[in-house]
């Protein structure tokens, strides 16, 4: 019985890690669409009907290219760097809670916290071992945006955990049968969805990858599969952001479609603000997490905490 629990779950584990990497394809394929149509001109739409297979071809190219690794390079941590990014990333919808055949732990809010600050050493080493001055640029910059929201992440996740009392996410959609948390904290709501952009490092936030100063960011000596890697990575973060926007404000139903519709509205609103806004400055960047978001991240801590303490009284 053992066994076969065991096995279940690799299965279920492989069929979740294949879907993801499948929607990352045409997540990718959704952002063209839309940026083209932002921009007024048609997306990819030459290969098979109306471009569909257009990311498979992406991807074939992409592995079949030539690998060039720079002379210079730290050779074996330039080559781990992307598979380990987008391990971690992967790794992180294993606290994505399941009912069947799956890993389903009370521990999944402290899983993720700890996941995603893991995918900041590889940021930096990306950068450090490719040992040109631009890439080892953005991987600082990427550090230190990362570090810094992931601050006010966690604050805002603290207290939403002082409200459920409770580190576990399926206890978010219990919370939310009557009203959605986008109701009663939109302003929370709000710090968690630009958070979210900077430590998905996406624009207006994206100074990893700033092409106007520094060509392209910490991945500029890659080329071939590491670049895939890397790209995969990045959107596989979006679409698990998207569903934990979802999961926390919007209600999060496992059991309904309409919960992979919001998960699909949040991926495009992702693309929409990348197709709107233009880049922040970065002093900007860090201001507004230092001086507006902490402040307020904190202040709604100390004032869920203190409503907690306050019912409860009333219940004792």
């Amino acid at each position: 019985m053992m066994f076969k629990d065991l096995f279940m779950s690799f299965v279920s584990g492989l069929l979740l890690v294949v879907c993801v990497l499948v929607g990352v394809a045409f997540l990718t394929l959704l952002e063209r669409k839309v940026l083209g149509y932002i921009q007024i001109r048609k997306g990819p739409n030459k290969v098979g009907f109306v471009g569909m297979p257009q990311p498979f071809s992406d991807a074939i190219k992409l592995f079949t290219k030539e690998q060039m690794i720079p002379k210079m390079s730290n050779y074996m941590l330039y080559l781990v760097a992307p598979v380990f990014n987008l391990f971690l990333s992967l790794i992180l919808w294993m606290c994505m809670p399941f009912f069947c055949t799956f890993f389903n732990f009370n521990m999944g809010v402290l899983y993720f916290l700890c996941c995603s600050s893991l995918s900041v050493y590889t940021v930096m080493i990306a950068g450090w071992s490719s040992n040109s001055n631009y890439s080892l640029l953005g991987s600082i910059r990427a550090v230190a945006q990362t570090i810094s929201y992931e601050v006010s992440l966690a604050l805002v996740f603290l207290s939403f955990l002082y409200l459920i009392s409770s580190v576990n996410l399926l206890e978010f959609m219990k919370f939310q049968e009557y009203i959605w948390f986008l109701f009663i904290c939109f302003p929370l709501s709000m710090v968690w969805f630009v958070s979210s952009l900077a430590e998905t490092n996406r624009t207006p936030f994206d100074f990893a990858e700033g092409e106007s100063e520094l060509v392209s960011g910490f991945n500029v000596e890659y080329s071939s599969g590491g670049f895939a890697l890397i790209f995969l990575a990045e959107y596989s973060s979006i679409l698990f952001m998207s569903m934990l926007c979802v999961l926390l404000f919007l209600g999060g139903d496992y059991f309904s479609w309409l919960f992979f519709v919001k998960t699909g509205f949040m991926s495009f609103v992702w693309i929409w603000v990348r197709g709107t806004l233009p880049r922040y400055r970065y002093d900007k960047l860090m201001y507004l997490c230092w001086k507006s978001f902490l402040p307020l991240s904190l202040n709604y801590l100390i004032f869920f905490l203190g409503l907690k303490l306050f019912l409860f009284s009333l219940v004792v």
